[in-house]
């Protein structure tokens, strides 16, 4: 029996940016700055419709509400989004074993995801 591998913080962050990642594309954003590390913010900047968005992205463990964010960190972000006239969002990704939503998400194996959109700020 092969050895699993549960996945890190930073992988299932940047598997979480990368559902956000194609749903913004999917939606007309256009990149203008993409930032992958843990704790740094905003994930992604963007404009769309001549309007920029900043954009930041957390993987929300299971049982944990992904639509839940921290209100101190994304006024923070909000405060700066403001100084270039930007809107402010925050995307929870919700990610958990599909076999067990108990045990950790393992390299190549099925997951389930909870997303369900931009949260404006």
């Amino acid at each position: 029996m092969k050895e699993r591998k549960a996945l890190t913080e930073q992988e299932l962050h940047n598997l979480a940016m990368n559902i956000v990642g194609r749903q913004l594309e999917a939606d007309g954003y256009e990149f203008m700055a993409i930032n992958s590390k843990l704790k740094k913010n905003p994930q992604y900047v963007c404009l769309k419709e001549k309007v920029l968005h900043f954009i930041v992205v957390r993987n929300v463990e299971f049982p944990n509400d992904p639509r839940k964010y921290d209100v101190e960190v994304m006024q923070k972000v909000k405060e700066h989004a403001e100084k270039f006239e930007a809107r402010t969002y925050f995307a929870g990704v919700g990610l958990s074993n599909a076999s067990n939503r108990e045990l950790p998400v393992y390299l190549n194996e099925e997951y389930l995801v909870d997303y369900r959109g931009l949260i404006e700020i």
